[in-house]
């Protein structure tokens, strides 16, 4: 892993891409430029507006269509609200229609000069599993509806990118999850979580190496995710790993829908 910064010579607008598709669904349409996901599932990112692309429409007409759409859906209208929004002033206008900031995100970046140590966990064993069983697994350390859980599969099991879902088993049981996502040199890692009651233990380590050995091993040069801005204990492990704050984004919702 590089000391220097991680992110030199990286277009970020870039990176942003490749984590919209690090999260495909179905369940999306364009409109005006923006990407405009209603994925039912727990991930906000998959049932919010993306600002990114092109915008030649006036505000005034695309904020109320984008909050028909979600509302014919049973979905709050979220804007996913990063340094490359199109237009700029798109934040503005919504804060000025009552539009609450909330849920800071940070996106980080290492470099992947070299794979990380293997680091195994006594009575730990990291597995890859079906897509399937990759969902029960994530449905259920994040204790997620039905519902979200199949919005979750459908993602995981139809996404384009080379992928890799890996879980660590402790007496049978699934206790933690991870992904790595390729594109153009970058991996992508994503639905990190480890059980409650092991936490501490180094299972999150181990998972987040063999991640990025296996983005290593496949090409990648660079290492990307995205984590809570309040979730200061996974901070702190990907700071071991090299991984530095490159930018953050939030949302905006209306009052009583920032959830």
């Amino acid at each position: 892993m590089s000391a220097g910064t991680p992110f030199a010579g990286l277009d970020l607008r870039r990176v942003e891409e490749a984590g919209l598709n690090g999260l495909q669904t179905q369940r999306q349409l364009f409109y005006d430029g923006w990407l405009l996901r209603v994925s039912p599932g727990k991930a906000k990112r998959a049932r919010s507006v993306n600002a990114h692309f092109g915008s030649t429409l006036p505000l005034a007409r695309k904020i109320p269509y984008c909050e028909r759409i979600y509302a014919e859906r049973g979905l709050p209208a979220l804007f996913r609200i990063t340094p490359f929004l199109v237009p700029p002033d798109l934040e503005a206008e919504l804060s000025a229609r009552g539009y609450e900031s909330f849920e800071e995100t940070r996106v980080q970046l290492a470099a992947l000069d070299r794979p990380p140590d293997p680091q195994p966990v006594a009575g730990v064993e990291i597995v890859t599993p079906s897509p399937s069983a990759f969902a029960d697994a994530v449905s259920d350390l994040q204790q997620t509806s039905a519902e979200q859980r199949d919005a979750f599969l459908e993602r995981i099991a139809y996404t384009p990118l080379t992928t890799r879902a890996m879980t660590a088993v402790m007496d049978g049981r699934a206790v933690g999850t991870g992904t790595v996502m390729l594109e153009d040199g970058l991996a992508g890692v994503f639905t990190m979580g480890t059980a409650a009651d092991v936490r501490g233990r180094g299972i999150a380590s181990g998972l987040l190496a063999a991640l990025l050995a296996w983005g290593w091993e496949h090409g990648a040069t660079h290492a990307y995710l995205q984590v809570s801005a309040d979730n200061h204990r996974a901070i702190s492990l990907y700071r071991r790993f090299g991984f530095v704050d490159a930018y953050s984004y939030h949302y905006r919702g209306r009052p009583g829908e920032c959830h």
